[in-house]
């Protein structure tokens, strides 16, 4: 349920009513806009349908909401969630995030030479895997912490945004030590008590659909997290197991659409696991910022052929530097920035 305020509503009638909502068992979240106050409240909507709200004082309105995710939805929140990463980024306005880097952290040379390479061509985040999740168990897993050490070092020399992969919910603490950003894979989409472990903690968080999950699924995963009280959570199409055996998984553009739809929580395109190759990744970045995506992710090696992990999908600084610029083109055409 949401309980939206009137815009004179002092600070005392909000803790009352914050009282009120606690006092009968549930749990009130406070978002605080530009022109009104709301309160989502978690839990049974029975108990407050006997509770007159509509009497308290600032109160304009009282709205059941329909929809099983509730503080990821637009009726929750109308206006686009922005979120600060960090080094003066935000996501989720005017400006388009492109995140670029390894798939996997090597040694710390060579992630600064692919580091000056992104940043020179405009990306302003820097990605790359610590703990890798590996089909097979005999594939490399990555460096752990001193991977995340690396990536902080490189981070703060350049002045660039971090974000890597937390697999276990017993790391989050080690990788929200070193990193701006936390990401959650496809495969832990699912993995609740690592959503509410990443929920504690006051950091951004890059949630990726799962590989057979549903929009609905994914924004359920992120109420998971917002319910555990951050909301700095940006959702990520990385594309989906289907018949379609032409790209490793089949990117759902129109999910970008209907998850702004619904949520008011920005969405980046990963399109290099999406294609699997390096030459599909040009067309899908462009499909996902005219679909209206709030950022990419995309994955850059100065040496692909050498790469310890998906290599096949990395684009080299060069081609990456030339996407970047016919980005650039797009998101102008649209009333947007990169």
């Amino acid at each position: 349920m949401i309980i939206v305020l009137k815009p004179q509503a002092t600070e005392a009638e909000v803790n009352h009513i914050i009282d009120k909502v606690k006092a009968l068992g549930l749990t009130p979240h406070v978002s605080k806009g530009s022109e009104r106050t709301i309160i989502g409240v978690i839990g049974p909507e029975d108990v407050l349908r006997v509770t007159p709200l509509e009497a308290f004082p600032g109160v304009e309105n009282v709205i059941p909401v329909l929809a099983p995710f509730r503080l990821v939805s637009r009726e929750f929140k109308k206006e686009n969630s922005v979120i600060d990463l960090g080094k003066g980024v935000k996501i989720g306005g005017k400006e388009i995030v492109i995140m670029a880097g390894p798939c996997a952290i090597e040694n710390i040379d060579n992630l600064y030479e692919i580091a000056k390479e992104v940043k020179k061509a405009g990306a302003t985040v820097l990605r790359g895997g610590a703990f890798k999740p590996r089909t097979s168990p005999y594939s490399f897993q990555g460096l752990g912490k001193a991977g995340l050490q690396m990536l902080r070092e490189v981070g703060n020399e350049l002045g660039l945004v971090t974000v890597s992969e937390v697999m276990d919910s017993r790391d989050v603490g080690l990788v929200a030590e070193y990193v701006d950003v936390l990401q959650i894979g496809c495969r832990n989409m699912q993995n609740f008590n690592l959503l509410k472990e990443v929920g504690a903690i006051k950091k951004p968080v890059v949630l990726k659909r799962g590989m057979a999950s549903t929009v609905k699924d994914m924004l359920m995963s992120a109420e998971y997290i917002l319910s555990a009280g951050n909301f700095s959570v940006i959702l990520c199409e990385r594309g989906i197991r289907t018949f379609e055996d032409s790209t490793r998984s089949t990117l759902d553009i129109a999910a970008v659409l209907v998850t702004k739809q619904l949520s008011h929580l920005p969405i980046i395109v990963d399109p290099s696991h999406a294609a699997g190759k390096w030459e599909l990744v040009p067309g899908l970045s462009k499909a996902g910022v005219a679909a209206g995506a709030d950022g990419l992710i995309i994955e850059v090696h100065n040496h692909p052929e050498d790469a310890v992990s998906d290599g096949a999908q990395s684009l080299v600084p060069e081609r990456f530097a030339i996407l970047m610029h016919e980005l650039s083109g797009i998101a102008n055409s649209m009333g947007r920035i990169l």
